[in-house]
């Protein structure tokens, strides 16, 4: 991407490659620290985050780490969350997941998470998590549901976007079949492929920022986050590309887990919190139901300048369960 870059822009390249570099040589901070685990169903655990009241399920994506969404004491989605008890997903290793496709995740790990709290959860789902927690609110007891940044009506993605993951896909899948998982680096690279521009550019700000400075900090800490993470278990991966992004089944009502086909419309309040800047998720590939538009990107909303908009927002909706 940045040969590419330097054909057109070749001072931003040459700023890019000096971010790179100053960021493999970067120091790191010690290892985020897991919450306690307030339960566990085979290799998942719900991670115990704090609060009092009824649960809060927070469902990450199967592609990153989950603490994102408690990445540390100043940036934390879940203990901004007041008035409930907060407990974080978390999905474990992809070894013990490999035959699993994303329903089958929903189906089998989360779906008798929910139904070993004794009382209905609120669920609020980021990313690929949010489709989950939709899926899961068709086949459990949950007291409302709130996705971020959510992708439901896949076909809504670009169209250029749609066909290179598929072409990637083709050339991954082979490889991927022997090992029955998807690298999490095979991901990585379609994401970057969403704007590579974008991806050459924000290391080439690096380079003009003071490598002891919080900036500096926080942008080695989240992207440590994006580059980390369990290979995707095969038969999701299959899913995911194919049934999700190929043909569209969950936005077109065809998506089926078990013998249940999954809808967006759900019975129990939701909310669908989108970031207006998001080319991972674009905001019209959300689930029907009310939207609330963050000015911020994918990851941004979470753990940017934006986030106190999307706390206020998360709260408004979770109050009257309170």
């Amino acid at each position: 991407m940045v040969r590419r870059l330097g054909e057109s822009d070749p001072e931003t390249a040459r700023k890019a490659l000096k971010g790179l570099s100053v960021y493999a040589q970067a120091k790191r901070g010690t290892a985020h620290r897991d919450r306690p685990i307030a339960a566990q169903h085979k290799g998942v655990r719900l991670r115990d985050i704090g609060g009092a009241g009824a649960p809060v399920i927070l469902v990450p994506s199967l592609i990153n780490p989950p603490h994102i969404l408690d990445l540390d004491d100043e940036v934390s989605l879940g203990r901004a969350i007041a008035g409930r008890r907060v407990m974080l997903l978390d999905w474990g290793a992809a070894e013990e997941r490999r035959d699993l496709d994303v329903g089958g995740h929903v189906e089998q790990l989360l779906v008798p998470l929910l139904q070993d709290l004794g009382e209905p959860a609120a669920l609020v789902g980021y990313c690929l998590g949010g489709t989950m927690a939709i899926a899961a609110a068709n086949l459990a007891e949950v007291e409302r549901v709130a996705t971020l940044a959510a992708p439901w009506n896949f076909s809504r993605y670009p169209e250029a976007s749609r066909a290179s993951l598929q072409q990637l896909w083709s050339g991954a899948a082979e490889a991927a079949a022997r090992f029955n998982l998807l690298p999490m680096e095979v991901l990585q690279a379609a994401f970057w492929s969403l704007d590579p521009t974008r991806t050459a550019s924000k290391f080439a700000k690096l380079a003009d920022t003071d490598p002891e400075s919080d900036a500096a900090r926080r942008f080695v800490t989240l992207e440590d986050w994006a580059n980390d993470g369990e290979a995707l278990p095969l038969p999701a991966a299959r899913e995911l590309i194919e049934d999700f992004f190929g043909a569209d089944l969950p936005g077109r009502g065809r998506w089926q887990v078990g013998d249940k086909v999954i809808t967006d419309k759900l019975t129990v309040p939701t909310l669908h919190c989108t970031a207006s800047s998001d080319r991972i998720t674009p905001a019209e590939t959300a689930a029907a139901g009310e939207q609330r538009s963050i000015a911020a990107g994918h990851v941004g909303m979470i753990v940017g300048s934006a986030r106190g908009v999307l706390h206020d927002a998360l709260n408004a909706f979770l109050a009257p369960c309170r």
